[in-house]
């Protein structure tokens, strides 16, 4: 059963050192997350499985890693500088701004704002009654276009450098390399690139904690095929990509496919989709698949004077722009997910209930937690020996947890996601028969809350 709430999970996630509010000890900053210990560690195990089933062990894949900083006319060529942007609306009365398309969602429906024009937002708010979150009051200025990419400066005088952007995508960096990479890694279509890394979104109304924040990571592919392949190729991704949900932890009865509507499509775009979760607010998106067909090369070679296309290697007369599909992760909504679909509070009597996260083992923090039944010196030392041991020949992620009662320690477990518990006692050291046979342990399931006694050899 996933969290109750958002502000559940919230709680837990600042209590165990999963998610913490950005700059806090200054006030904070309105929708900036820190990660915590947990957080990075649920974080990175995602992205590492990731880049394992996606690049490591596909011979038709590459990494790369790309700046945030890239030059401006990449952003003119890609479309982002004149198309990049919400419908921003302002409340006349109480003077705060929103993004009207997501006021109008939890009226209208994603698909219904969707289909409607920037001149049409304004009458629509107003048509449906649509009052200001802040003030209450349907008194709503014309919608305007917002553009959503960060602007700074390059230059050591302020004032007199040129206008950069902060990336507002990973993608175009693996366009613009697309005949480096071609040429240096000599791969034959189709074949794909993929690059993990920060971008940064203006966004009118950042919210639902790390939902939507200004600042988030992805995890893209930019997929190369041959005009006239890429629908079997499309179809093919949207399996791979709805099975890495599931085996990330993710329920079907939570995810959906949504096509967008010709209305909604990017510029870019002939055909896009969304895997949607269903998060304690409603229906969101989770990743995205697009057929980006040879839009970004295309305008690549005609801004910049170079050539994109693509040389058969059987055929150096056969020369074409490849079309791109992409398949796009948000790896920080993948986080949020993974945790609201774990969290569980669970009753196991009539006053007593445990928070427990479900994590899928590739996901969790840790492996396994080593727990000493007492800090007497003797026992902790075999027990700081078996997780040295157990570490160093396993390579298993291993929490060692010595402080408050053993049964306070499960719970803390159970919390943070750990499937699995080990309890070294006086039976393991052969103080005390009746704990448990010399050498042996207890192994505690996170799920189930059941035991069993196991040698140390069966456990390495």
């Amino acid at each position: 059963m996933p969290a109750p709430s958002l502000e559940s999970l919230v709680s837990l996630c600042k209590r165990r050192g999963f998610i913490f509010p950005g700059s806090e000890i200054y006030g904070g900053l309105a929708n900036t997350w820190d990660y915590g210990p947990l957080g990075l560690a649920i974080k990175n195990r995602i992205q590492q499985e990731w880049w394992k089933r996606f690049v490591h062990t596909r011979r038709d894949m590459v990494g790369i890693e790309t700046g945030i900083l890239m030059n401006p006319k990449v952003w003119e060529a890609s479309g982002h500088v004149s198309n990049f942007g919400d419908p921003l609306v302002d409340c006349k009365k109480c003077k705060e701004r929103f993004r009207g398309d997501k006021l109008l969602e939890e009226k209208i429906g994603v698909e219904g704002a969707a289909v409607l024009t920037l001149d049409q937002v304004q009458p629509m708010l107003v048509a449906e009654k649509i009052g200001c979150p802040s003030c209450g009051a349907v008194d709503w200025a014309v919608a305007k276009k917002f553009n959503l990419m960060f602007k700074t400066q390059q230059g050591v005088i302020e004032g007199e450098g040129a206008d950069i952007y902060l990336r507002p995508e990973t993608a175009q960096g693996m366009f613009v390399n697309f005949k480096n990479i071609a040429q240096t890694s000599r791969k034959r279509l189709p074949f794909g690139v993929a690059q993990v890394g920060t971008v940064f979104r203006n966004e009118i109304t950042p919210g639902n904690f790390t939902f939507r924040t200004r600042e988030f990571q992805q995890m893209e592919i930019e997929y190369f095929v041959e005009p006239g392949t890429e629908g079997p190729i499309f179809e093919s991704w949207k399996d791979v990509m709805w099975q890495w949900c599931l085996d990330i932890g993710l329920s079907p009865e939570r995810l959906r496919i949504r096509e967008h509507t010709k209305e909604e499509l990017s510029h870019y775009s002939s055909r896009t989709l969304d895997i949607e979760y269903k998060y304690p607010w409603g229906w969101g998106e989770l990743y995205g698949l697009a057929n980006r067909a040879d839009f970004d090369l295309t305008q690549h070679a005609k801004f910049s004077g170079q050539d994109m296309t693509y040389t058969d290697p059987d055929d150096p007369k056969k020369k074409f722009t490849p079309y791109v599909v992409e398949p796009t992760f948000g790896l920080t909504r993948t986080v949020l997910a993974v945790l609201l679909e774990a969290y569980e509070e669970e009753k196991l009597a009539e006053d007593d209930t445990r928070t427990v996260l479900h994590l899928k083992p590739l996901v969790a923090p840790f492996d396994l937690a080593i727990l000493p039944l007492s800090k007497k010196e003797h026992l902790s030392s075999y027990a700081e020996e078996l997780h040295k041991k157990i570490v160093q020949e396993t390579g298993l992620v291993v929490d060692y947890d010595l402080t408050g009662s053993i049964g306070k320690r499960y719970r803390r477990q159970d919390e943070v996601g750990t499937p699995k518990c080990i309890t070294v006692d006086f039976g393991t050291i052969g103080e005390d028969a009746a704990q448990g046979e010399k050498d042996t342990v207890t192994i505690r399931d996170r799920d189930t809350q059941t035991q069993e006694r196991l040698t140390i050899s069966a456990l390495i």
